[in-house]
């Protein structure tokens, strides 16, 4: 419960809370040389106990629906990536150039799952895709970093723990507190109407602007929509999602198109009957639309704004792009899991899942504190934050149980108009509160632009 409480005072929380919530403890969940378990069961539990917090608060109910966090859900949920089956089909979950390589002193980790990337490392390297290999080796690992970086692509040196702390950027994220949280206005918001009727849904008539993509961001809208939340994903027309990344974190949502070039208008009727709006893109991207927090804020007094990036918003990485695997291989994370002979990976890509988790505790939290005191809320996580929690800040409970022998219980299957599709149960549940979506995902960019 260590973890639950410190996650639950970064957001603000009344440590009182904690006592609500329960675990139920599976050996072998998540199982690695750092604590994912615990990370994963800690993000979980406080974004649960949110929820219940606003939804108790808003239903006018005297004591908060207990919690309880089972290992085996959280353990489902945070690969749920690799459970989805669309008619069968297994996902795709990385593509060809998205990989650990050697360098001539050690190791780079690439990404280039979208089309977009993987064109621009090509460029930086000056070669085609048969010739990589070749000529990552002949150069040192920090030279294609950055060479890659300058050409907007995504590439990082696999770094030792040691020598992630000693980088600007890491003393940066030290310095920084788990979950960010700031007033920006002090105009009031509108109040969220009384609650009533089962399942409980504390989100119920709260609309969510999603400019989020890949995993963290998405997973913590689909928490936020499995919780009653109307979320409305908006995406560019020309820069599809990939397929099966959305067919697993789509739930719950509409997507639609939109080119904030060109209709602007459309956009600001959104955003001025919108409370809350994520970000996922890296910090500075949206500010030429203006759809930075400050000025998100100053146009809708009253918003909850939450920005999620990888490395964080400030320091010398604060605008760069960046990945969960990306953020494991610099921050000495790949080193620990695997070996200097050849880099590792987490169980799960649980930096970008359990900041999701996070990311959507922390909405909902913020949407309590507004009923109680009427104000809007910027709300901040970088994965890399995350990591620094996770190696520096969570220590294995060594609690047995059970064993985890296998996600079957948290998977469910339903039609939609993607195909048949098996998926895992959301891991965030409350006495009363929903047990699974309302709707599958629909086909990407096909809703309409608008609330529900």
């Amino acid at each position: 419960m260590t973890d639950i409480k410190y996650a639950w005072s970064a957001l603000g929380g009344d440590p009182v809370l904690t006592t609500r919530v329960s675990t139920f403890a599976r050996d072998g969940a998540l199982q690695g040389r750092l604590p994912v378990r615990e990370l994963a069961r800690a993000c979980v539990g406080v974004c649960a106990l949110a929820g219940a917090e606003l939804g108790a608060v808003r239903a006018g109910m005297r004591e908060l629906p207990k919690v309880r966090v089972d290992d085996g859900g959280v353990a489902t949920a945070f690969v749920s990536e690799r459970h989805l089956l669309i008619d069968g089909r297994a996902p795709v979950t990385f593509a060809p150039l998205s990989r650990f390589w050697r360098t001539a002193d050690g190791w780079v980790r690439t990404h280039a799952n979208y089309p977009h990337h993987r064109e621009r490392l090509l460029g930086a390297l000056g070669v085609r895709e048969s010739q990589v290999e070749r000529a990552l080796a002949e150069r040192s690992a920090s030279e294609v970093e950055e060479a890659v970086c300058a050409a907007e692509g995504l590439a990082v040196a696999v770094r030792t723990p040691e020598e992630w702390a000693a980088h600007p950027q890491a003393v940066a994220v030290t310095g920084r507190p788990l979950v960010e949280r700031e007033r920006l206005d002090t105009a009031r918001a509108g109040a969220l109407p009384p609650l009533e009727g089962t399942p409980l849904l504390p989100a119920a008539g709260v609309r969510v602007l999603d400019l989020t993509r890949v995993i963290a961001g998405p997973v913590a809208t689909r928490t936020l929509a499995l919780l009653g939340a109307d979320v409305l994903r908006i995406d560019p027309p020309g820069c599809p999602e990939l397929p099966d990344q959305h067919a697993d974190t789509g739930f719950g949502k509409r997507s639609a198109t939109l080119d904030l070039t060109k209709d602007r208008r459309t956009f600001e009727e959104l955003l001025a009957a919108a409370d809350v709006v994520v970000t996922g893109y890296r910090p500075g991207a949206l500010d030429r639309f203006g759809l930075s927090p400050e000025a998100l804020v100053e146009r809708r007094p009253g918003l909850v704004v939450s920005q999620l990036s990888a490395w964080g918003t400030y320091g010398p990485w604060g605008g760069r792009r960046g990945f969960d695997s990306l953020v494991q291989a610099a921050t000495g994370i790949s080193l620990v899991e695997g070996s200097r002979e050849h880099p590792g990976a987490l169980p799960a890509q649980a930096l970008d899942h359990g900041t999701g988790y996070l990311l959507a505790a922390a909405v909902l939290r913020a949407l309590t504190e507004q009923l109680r005191e009427g104000y809007g809320q910027v709300v901040r996580l970088a994965l890399a934050r995350t990591a620094r929690w996770l190696t520096h800040g969570i220590a294995a409970d060594g609690a047995g149980g059970p064993a985890y022998d296998g996600p079957a219980p948290w998977l469910a299957e339903t039609d939609s108009a993607l195909g048949k599709l098996r998926y895992a149960l959301p891991p965030v549940s409350f006495e009363g509160g929903p047990g699974t979506w309302g709707r599958p995902p629909g086909v990407w960019g096909t809703d309409p632009v608008g609330w529900a």
